[in-house]
């Protein structure tokens, strides 16, 4: 019987980009949303442009952690 994971056609880069940026954008929202909800409980007072900024710092770090983490798993799927 034949192995039809190999059949499985390869992500391109750029579409892993497309999938990672779709995906961390609507965290970016899901974000500003909680930390607009969360904050207050911890007394952390933060205007909404501080609040955009911090969700934008991390969305940035998401977007690279997805990735990456896309195009290793590519590779190794593809040993």
């Amino acid at each position: 019987m034949a192995d039809h994971t190999s059949l499985r056609p390869v992500q391109t880069r750029r579409a892993s980009l497309v999938e990672a940026v779709v995906n961390v954008a609507v965290g970016f929202w899901v974000a500003v949303g909680v930390q607009a909800l969360v904050f207050p409980l911890f007394g952390i007072a933060t205007s909404s442009g501080t609040e955009l900024s911090i969700a934008a710092i991390f969305t940035a770090v998401s977007i690279a952690r997805s990735y990456l983490m896309r195009r290793l798993f590519e590779r190794l799927n593809a040993h």
